[in-house]
Parts: structure tokens; sequence; C-alpha cells
């Protein structure tokens, strides 16, 4: 690995021996170097594939205006994530990410504190997520000395789920904004938050599997039963009423639509977990 250009003392663009351009970073690995020179090996401590990085430029200028801590720091958390979820994120995180906790850090100074509008839907609906933030926020004070609020484990956590769904933060915020919004008309029609054993992670599952698709994909279509749809709509009228209410609710709200397999399938959803509660 050849030296590029030198971002600072701790920050290297090089380039691979395939020719792909790289971001290296190390304590004084651009110390006293010049570009054309063999890169330190033992002073990488982490490198950037830039073809995986939607903004390469502004992730370099980001990396050379960061301190390093603040970088490591960013790195430290991204690795205990894909650790503890098991799950492969976009490398844009390391983008977004780094550039929050420093934000985060410096509004925290200041005594500009804000909440997060979704912490407590973050929290419900990517709990393990949610965990990784929380131990985001123990290495933060602990290498930084800053102690944030709780809502910036929901926000951290919101980074996370953006890198496994591979989209933009506004459509996972928008995502998770529509799954609560369906929660609740769910929830209030069958007053199920009355019941004190009431299975939510059952129906969190499948609202979460069908906002993703709602708003990220095109909604996918099998074969029609109409045999199917009748039967259910006969034999579980109160449900199918229901998730008729909730497709109107976000054709209003965000311009799209269920499928009938989907209202279908969100039906015997509902229908079960009532089911589970009555045993």
């Amino acid at each position: 690995m050849r030296i590029e250009k030198i971002i600072n003392n701790n920050i290297i663009s090089a380039r691979d021996d395939k020719g792909i351009e790289l971001v290296a970073m190390g304590k004084g690995i651009g110390f006293g170097r010049r570009a054309g020179e063999e890169v330190e090996e033992s002073k990488i401590e982490k490198v950037f594939r830039l073809e995986n990085i939607d903004d390469t430029e502004y992730f370099k200028s980001l990396l050379a205006s960061l301190p390093i801590e603040f970088v490591r720091l960013s790195n430290q958390i991204i690795s205990y994530a894909k650790e503890t979820l098991g799950f492969e994120l976009n490398s844009n995180i390391y983008l977004g990410l780094t550039d929050h906790i420093n934000f985060a850090i410096e509004r925290q100074k200041k005594g500009m504190v804000f909440s997060n509008a979704l912490h407590d839907e973050i929290k419900l609906f990517y709990p393990n997520e949610y965990l990784v933030g929380k131990h985001a926020l123990y290495l933060i004070e602990n290498q930084t000395g800053c102690l944030l609020p709780e809502d910036e484990a929901a926000s951290i956590a919101l980074h996370i789920v953006n890198a496994e769904l591979d989209s933009e933060i506004s459509t996972t915020f928008v995502i998770t904004k529509m799954m609560r919004e369906m929660m609740e008309i769910i929830e209030e029609k069958m007053e199920l938050t009355q019941k004190a054993e009431y299975p939510r992670d059952v129906l969190i599952a499948n609202i979460k599997y069908l906002a993703k698709r709602l708003i990220s994909e095109e909604p996918l279509r099998g074969r029609e039963d109409a045999l199917l749809y009748q039967f259910v709509k006969e034999n579980y009228p109160e449900e199918s009423v229901l998730i008729d209410r909730v497709n109107q609710y976000i054709e209003k709200a965000y311009q799209c639509s269920m499928t009938e397999e989907e209202k279908l399938y969100l039906v015997l959803n509902v229908k079960r977990v009532n089911d589970l509660y009555e045993r």
C-alpha cells in the first residue's frame, strides 16, 4: 500500500495493489511521510475502502477535521454493533456516526440538549440496537468525559438501523414513525394495551417488515387467492375492518398502500396475537 496523499498526521489517502483508493487511520501514520512512500503497516489502526462510501471527499475532509480519538471511538462502536448484532453494516455509517458523535459532544458542551422525538419507538422496535446505543454512551463518557443524555442512545441506534437497512437516515426515521402510527391504530381498536400479557413482539415483527417494504420498496405481489381473502373477511370481520382502516391511513399519510396479500397477512397476524393472549 503506497501513500497517495497526507491528509494529516493521523490520516492518509492511499491505493492498494488493485488501484482502489483507501483511507488509512493510525496515530502518527502520516507524520514526516511523503506521497509515493510505502505505508507503515504497524501504524495502521483502521482502513476505509472508499469504493463503499458514497461521499468520499466529504468523508476525507470529515476525518481530517476531527480528533483521531473521535474517529477511533466511532470505529469501536461500529465494531461492537457488528459483533453484537451479527449484521453487516453499510460503510457510510462511519461517516454519519462519526459526524453525529462530534456534533452531539459539541452541543452537550455548549449546554444545547435536544430530545429524540422517536426515543420510545426506537427503544421498542429496535431493542438490540438501542442497547448498542447505550453501550456507545458508556464508551463516549469513558473516553471523552462527556455524559450524553439517554436520548442519544436512540439517535445512535437509529444510525445503526439505517446502516442495517442500507437506506437514508430520513427514510429510517419515516419507517419508524409509520410503525408507531400503525401500532397505535391497531392497539387502540383492539384494546391490546389493556391486556397485561399482550405479546407485543409478535405484532412488532410483522409491522416492522411491512413498513420497510412500503416505504423502501415496491410491495411484493404473490399469487392472489380470492377464496382465502373471502374466508378471512367473513370469519375475521373485526380484524379485516381494522386493517382496512390502517391501510386507509397510510394511503393518506404516506401515499402508499398494502396489497391484498399484505392486508391478509396482517389480519391473520392480529388474529394470532389475540389468540395467543386468550390462551
